[in-house]
């Protein structure tokens, strides 16, 4: 059986050629959320247009996810003994999910480190001493103490820039330069 093949210009009569973005007639979608966005000749959506333009709605959530908190609404305290019994029974796989979800990843503690005021140049020194000092009885960790001490020095950078600042004010003035 052969199949007839009809090049653009030997189209039926009762048939017209339609535009990319045209569509024939009687076949516009009932609301328009439901057109397409235009496509390059590979298929492909074009830059900066979207394939699903109503997107998904804020808020809605994965249906697997909600279908399996239902599930298990009812059963968490089962499972959690569950879960404790074959902790306490040597499972080391459940054990570590267990102390990694209750107790988390380590954070930053508040120290209970007083770090000396610092007024002038002359507390910088003072300042990085008594940081040591309290790094090496262990009061404060090795991390702790870095950071300490670079805010003192950022502390001692901001009072060398203010010196700079008043003495360059001093020899303009005394230049007559000062504006």
């Amino acid at each position: 059986m052969e199949e007839a093949v009809l090049s653009a210009d030997e189209a039926p009569a009762n048939t017209q050629t339609l535009g990319p973005d045209q569509t024939p007639e009687g076949c516009q979608p009932e609301n328009s959320l439901q057109f397409q966005a235009p496509r390059n000749v590979e298929g492909k959506f074009l830059k900066g247009q979207s394939g699903n333009p109503a997107g998904k709605p804020p808020g809605i959530r994965n249906r697997a996810t909600m279908i399996v908190e239902q599930l298990f609404d009812g059963a968490c305290g089962e499972v959690s003994r569950e879960a404790l019994a074959k902790a306490m029974n040597g499972d080391s796989a459940v054990l570590r999910l267990i102390v990694t979800r209750l107790i988390g990843p380590r954070r930053h503690r508040a120290s209970n480190f007083t770090l000396p005021p610092l007024q002038n140049a002359a507390d910088v020194a003072p300042a990085i001493a008594a940081i040591i000092a309290a790094a090496a009885e262990g009061a404060i960790s090795t991390a702790e103490a870095c950071e300490m001490s670079q805010v003192v020095e950022r502390y001692s950078r901001a009072l060398a820039g203010e010196e700079v600042e008043t003495r360059l004010q001093r020899l303009e003035g005394a230049c007559g330069l000062a504006e």
